[in-house]
């Protein structure tokens, strides 16, 4: 199982490394070769970016999240499926424990490296030794981003010192927007596919160079083992909309894999907790920014109180827990009444609250996952229990428990733990 594979990092956030990643996956489409593309690191809208850019989905690597095993048989039947696999990096190369160079050597897979060259010419050359040193890493080359003339370019590319450079990619008039968990979302962005056709184009690539690079070989993984189906006969209600979005797929694919039935719902659109559902799973996202409407959604507050009066468990994840608390402050002064299940107010904040790798004890073992968040709820509702953060083990977030619910600002990813998830959705979580 072989592929072309490069692994896109930086030496921090900020440099364009999912501008670059998006423009090479599509110019890649636009050639005829089959692209996946994954996205190192917790991450739930960047990796809708490049689903739309690839036409594939976007799976997550973490060699602890995910895990190594389950990396390495994504990897290997992504290169079964693909041309080319495109790996983003997360923050700058070495950050975080582990860090995308450690993924990329654990798979062997070389580094492509984005440099924001827009304020910098031969020092360019510098930074990109460095960064292929201090690991070390095996280094492909180089893609320079907010190059200003073919003159810049030229100086960038001779202080490389025979490093390749693969590409460059001109100063942005019209940039990818942002609010502050990262990226807008596609949707959300008028013309979003003539954008990224317009940085497909903009990318100046060196398609002789990429061929040249020898494709990663991945080993054909060990079998997997079949999983119980511990939630045969179960329908999972899930609300998905604007405000209820941030859940990885891996998530959704377990829960069926446990023999569920999966059902969806907007709140948004005051749509009520079907009737059907034996359990219920609100996932993260905006509701800050869709307060009003969800403070006007009767029927949708009304039948999510009823399932909790019936004891259905309900899984309420960031964003899903905020929309289930007595109020939401909008940062704009203003409180909003949600639906009542958690005590107390959250209240939005410009200051960061939460963010990183966590992993949150269950009866049934350790499931993995993270957090990320700008806003803070201020309760009186039983702590069932907290977080650790990685790799300190020191304090993370709260986990509530309130008859059947289970709520946190904690995003699990459940693949870790599949015992651990079927016990919180059957109602047995201790």
């Amino acid at each position: 199982m072989a592929a072309r594979a490069v692994l896109i990092a930086a030496v921090s956030s900020g440099q364009g490394k999912t501008t670059v990643t998006a423009a090479l996956a599509r110019k890649l489409v636009q050639q005829g070769q089959r692209v996946r593309v994954f996205k190192c690191g917790p991450d739930f809208i960047d990796p809708m970016l490049l689903a739309r850019a690839s036409g594939a989905p976007v799976e997550t690597l973490d060699l602890w999240m995910v895990g190594r095993e389950r990396c390495h048989r994504l990897l290997a039947q992504a290169a079964q499926e693909a041309d080319a696999i495109l790996i983003e990096g997360v923050m700058g190369l070495y950050d975080g424990t582990p860090s995308a160079a450690d993924l990329a050597r654990e798979f062997c897979v070389p580094v492509l490296t984005v440099i924001d060259a827009g304020a910098m010419a031969q020092t360019a050359g510098a930074l990109v030794h460095g960064l292929r040193d201090y690991g070390p890493v095996d280094l492909a080359g180089v893609i320079a981003n907010r190059v200003g003339s073919a003159g810049h370019a030229a100086m960038v590319q001779a202080s490389l010192r025979g490093i390749p450079l693969f590409g460059t990619l001109p100063k942005q008039g019209r940039s990818l927007p942002e609010r502050h968990l990262g990226l807008v979302l596609p949707d959300e962005v008028e013309g979003i596919d003539a954008l990224l056709d317009e940085l497909a184009a903009q990318l100046d690539f060196d398609a002789a160079a990429w061929e040249a690079l020898a494709p990663v070989t991945f080993e054909p993984p060990a079998p997997e083992a079949p999983l119980a189906p511990a939630l045969a006969g179960k329908t999972i209600a899930i609300a998905r909309d604007e405000s209820f979005l941030f859940v990885y797929t891996a998530n959704k694919l377990l829960l069926q894999g446990l023999g569920a039935r999966l059902v969806y719902f907007s709140p948004l659109a005051d749509e009520p907790v079907p009737a059907d559902a034996d359990a219920v799973y609100l996932p993260g996202g905006y509701p800050e920014l869709h307060c009003e409407r969800l403070s006007g959604a009767g029927a949708w507050r009304a039948s999510i109180r009823a399932a909790h009066a019936a004891g259905k468990p309900i899984v309420a994840e960031c964003g899903g827990m905020m929309a289930l608390a007595d109020a939401l402050a909008d940062g704009a002064d203003h409180d909003w009444p949600m639906a009542g299940l958690l005590p107390g107010k959250v209240t939005v904040q410009k200051r960061l609250a939460g963010l990183g790798p966590q992993a949150m004890p269950t009866a049934q073992g350790t499931l993995r996952g993270h957090t990320f968040h700008y806003s803070r709820l201020d309760t009186d509702a039983p702590v069932a229990t907290y977080t650790n953060k990685n790799p300190s083990g020191a304090q993370g977030e709260a986990v509530y428990r309130v008859g059947s619910l289970t709520a946190s600002y904690f995003h699990g990813y459940f693949p870790s733990n599949p015992v651990a998830v079927a016990a919180m959705f059957l109602g047995e979580a201790a």
